[in-house]
């Protein structure tokens, strides 16, 4: 399914207030000071999907934690640690794997008590990893949601600290920080050397001095990674980019919330790529792509993995929700790719999100 987004207007100063630059380079320089942390390799595979080349953001070795997530939840919680003056009542969060890992991994460098609830169909590798981590881990529910609804319950009963990456009315300002962190990801693409220097006439780039990507498909569950994708790069390079969110066509929530003009729940049906696997969108998210992305794509599983292993080919490791970008680059059809204005002289950004296996 292909939806050419017909709310698509300007990048605006509200939304440089929510997420953009300068958020990156703040949530940028607190990351720089962790012994961890380095900016994540670039892959360049030339001619993948008519592309010019297209660029991998490889996530898969993101602080050893395995995913960009790792930028996401352990800055929210550092924030919220300082805001609190350190120490505090424990944190609690659900998740699908990725997003509880780097709770925990925040939460253990401050001190605090982490709980993570996991639905009965989260690999057991992630709840190995947790508990690896200091986390307590509790099984809630049969998907994301369930486990959600536990995690809030929990917090409120208890005074514990909710740390999401979904927002909804009354809850967006920790997983606002979270977008944030996320947002670091694509500043590293602004160093020098990122891209290759452009063939276009100078300007054709919002007046940049140096060329960004041409195209940025970005895969999607609750939409923070997309969302923060979009605002950096609207800042960053303008209007001109292309920018394409991904779904899993079992869980399209963003593109069934940009058609309804409102977030709305999807029923779906299952879909192996259980890291985007979410049927209602983040508000936050779906306010920002409703008017910066140009088009959504939903995928199946089997285009999915046939990514993955096309990656593979070309030495990416991915699993195939780190391939859903690529996935949907490759699903394209051709009224697409000239609506988008696709051919041999893109530079496409693709971000593979996480790495080729379950964490053993």
């Amino acid at each position: 399914m292909e939806y050419l987004n017909p709310g698509r207007a300007p990048y605006t100063e509200h939304d440089r207030a929510l997420i953009g630059v300068e958020h990156a380079r703040q949530a940028r320089a607190r990351f720089a000071r962790h012994p961890d942390y380095r900016p994540t390799p670039v892959h360049a595979i030339p001619g993948l999907g008519g592309a010019g080349t297209a660029f991998v953001k490889d996530e898969s070795g993101r602080m050893g934690l395995g995913s960009f997530k790792a930028l996401g939840g352990a800055y929210a919680v550092h924030l919220l640690a300082e805001r609190d003056g350190g120490g505090g009542a424990p944190f609690v969060c659900a998740s699908a794997g990725n997003h509880g890992i780097s709770v925990a991994a925040g939460a253990a460098e401050v001190g605090v008590p982490c709980v993570v609830y996991l639905s009965e169909g989260v690999p057991e590798p992630f709840a190995q990893r947790l508990r690896a981590l200091g986390a307590e881990v509790r099984r809630a529910g049969h998907d994301y949601e369930a486990s959600m609804t536990a995690a809030m319950a929990a917090a409120q009963e208890h005074g514990w600290r909710l740390v999401a990456d979904s927002s909804w009315d009354g809850y967006t300002g920790v997983p606002l920080d979270v977008m944030r962190g996320y947002s670091v990801l694509f500043d590293e693409m602004s160093d020098p050397g990122a891209f290759p220097p452009s063939a276009e006439p100078t300007g054709a780039y919002g007046g940049h001095e140096e060329a960004g990507p041409t195209h940025v498909f970005v895969q999607a569950g609750v939409g923070g990674l997309a969302a923060a994708a979009a605002g950096y790069i609207r800042d960053r390079w303008g209007e001109h980019p292309r920018i394409v969110v991904v779904e899993p066509d079992g869980a399209p929530c963003l593109i069934a919330s940009a058609r309804a003009g409102e977030p709305v729940r999807v029923s779906g049906h299952p879909t192996t790529l259980g890291r985007l696997d979410c049927r209602e969108p983040s508000l936050l998210a779906h306010r920002l792509l409703s008017h910066l992305a140009d088009l959504y794509v939903t995928i199946t599983d089997e285009q999915a993995a046939a990514a993955t292993r096309l990656l593979a080919a070309h030495g990416v490791a991915l699993s195939g929700c780190g391939a859903a970008g690529a996935a949907g680059l490759l699903a394209l059809t051709p009224a697409a790719r000239d609506r988008l204005g696709l051919g041999r002289a893109a530079r496409v950004l693709l971000v593979g999100t996480e790495g080729p296996v379950e964490p053993k």
